[in-house]
Order: C-alpha cells, then sequence, then structure tokens
C-alpha cells in the first residue's frame, strides 16, 4: 500500500495550509486514515484520525479547533485543513492508514501503512 501526502510548505503564523492523502490502488474506504507529526529532537505523535466512513474523527489537544480532517472515498484521499498554524505546529506530516478502527486514537505503533512525509514549517 502506498500513500502519498503532499501539500506542506512555508506559512506564517496564523496562516492556513492544506495537506492531502491519497492511495491509490489501496483498499482505502476499509481503513481508517490519519496523520502523525514528527518535530526535530520529537517523537511521533498523533494529530487527527477518521473513521472509514467519516462518521468519526479524532484529534490531538493541541490542534482542536484549528485542524480539520475529512476524506474523499471516491479520490482515495484524506486531507487535513490546518488553519491558525503555530509555530509549535512545524514538523513532518505523515499520513497514516489503520485497518483496524478502535475508536480512539491509534498510537504510532498501531499504523499499518505509513506516508512518506510532508514538511510543515510555520514561521514566527
Amino acid at each position: 500500500v502506498q500513500l502519498q501526502a503532499s501539500g506542506g510548505g512555508l506559512v506564517q503564523a496564523g496562516g492556513s495550509l492544506r495537506l492531502s492523502c491519497a492511495a491509490p490502488g489501496c483498499p482505502f474506504s476499509s481503513h481508517a486514515m490519519g496523520w502523525f507529526r514528527q518535530a526535530p529532537g520529537k517523537e511521533r505523535e498523533f494529530v487527527a484520525f477518521i473513521r472509514w466512513n467519516g462518521g468519526s474523527t479524532h484529534y490531538a489537544d493541541s490542534v482542536k479547533g484549528r485542524f480539520t480532517i475529512s476524506r474523499d472515498n471516491a479520490k482515495n484521499t484524506v486531507y487535513l485543513q490546518m488553519n491558525s498554524l503555530k509555530p509549535e505546529d512545524t514538523a513532518v506530516y505523515y499520513c497514516a492508514a489503520d485497518r483496524v478502527y478502535t475508536g480512539r486514537p491509534p498510537t504510532a505503533g498501531e499504523i499499518d501503512y505509513w506516508g512518506q512525509g510532508t514538511l510543515v514549517t510555520v514561521s514566527s
């Protein structure tokens, strides 16, 4: 399974970015999908996740109210709309897919498939 993340870049604090994750050829619609991020010198951390049918979403406390995750199963794509970005949001963002939806945010160790990562840099 290949996950192709895109949309990262450099933005000023308070700005917005939208990340996309495409999963061509993947049984995408049956997987929970989402995003983790990893800042330099830190562990990979959960950001947001969405159930296969879009019926349930989970967010890290640090991004609630600013980030919105969505998916389009017809396009095999999941999105992360990031608004009101802060310098502490700077990280490599990784798309992730999980075959099992547990009803809670997954840990990095539970993820079945990872994308290659896209860098988000927020300047102050």
